[in-house]
């Protein structure tokens, strides 16, 4: 195994949740004032409320997938087996399809895309400071994995795992904190539907 250099230490996963409390504060005016050009076409906005809420789902589902298997071993092994071998990190895959239907149970496109885009740069430049240090780490070995595995969009065709797995009590556990952060994004915004619904606050239209 190779060793790390100090700079290729792992990456501080503080910054990155600053990063993206940062870009939360920054869209926050247009989340709040904005409203949705579809919610006088009911059906319309309804089926992207649905389609919102399954993503949030699967995104909730899909990281306690992950968490399972990377557990407390993040960082500490090249993990390979369940998601992670079908792509490179599917916490971050996850995590930005639960910010898409969040996007869209607001009811719009662009603001969907838009905080998809963000998180995703965000989480990207995060991915690739971490491959750097899993690089630096375990050397071809993790050199032959980023061959074979793609990075966010996965390849089902790969997929394998072993027939029992091991997890971390305390991991699952903080996991789950995560989870709720992601299912409160359900009733934040069906409280934004109902004040923009009532004119309680000044709103633009966004498609």
């Amino acid at each position: 195994m190779a060793t790390a250099t100090a700079s290729h230490s792992p990456v501080n996963q503080k910054i990155r949740i600053a990063a993206l409390r940062v870009a939360f504060l920054l869209a926050l005016p247009l989340i709040i004032f904005s409203k949705s050009i579809w919610m006088d076409s009911h059906w319309i906005f309804e089926v992207m409320e649905v389609t919102g809420i399954a993503l949030i789902i699967v995104a909730v589902l899909g990281r306690f997938w992950a968490v399972l298997y990377i557990g407390a071993r993040k960082n500490a092994m090249v993990m390979q087996d369940g998601p992670y071998s079908i792509m490179r990190h599917p916490l971050y895959l996850f995590s930005t399809i639960g910010v898409a239907g969040f996007g869209m149970m607001l009811g719009s496109f662009l603001l969907t895309l838009g905080l998809t885009a963000l998180i995703f740069a965000i989480l990207s430049i995060t991915a690739s400071k971490e491959e750097a240090f899993l690089r630096a780490e375990f050397g071809p070995a993790y050199d032959a994995y980023a061959a074979r595995v793609p990075r966010i969009l996965p390849k089902p065709s790969l997929f394998r795992t072993e027939a029992n797995v091991t997890f971390n009590v305390r991991t699952l556990r903080i996991n789950l904190q995560d989870a709720l952060v992601f299912l409160a994004l359900i009733p934040l915004a069906e409280a934004s539907e109902m004040v923009k619904d009532y004119g309680l606050i000044p709103t633009f239209p966004l498609f």
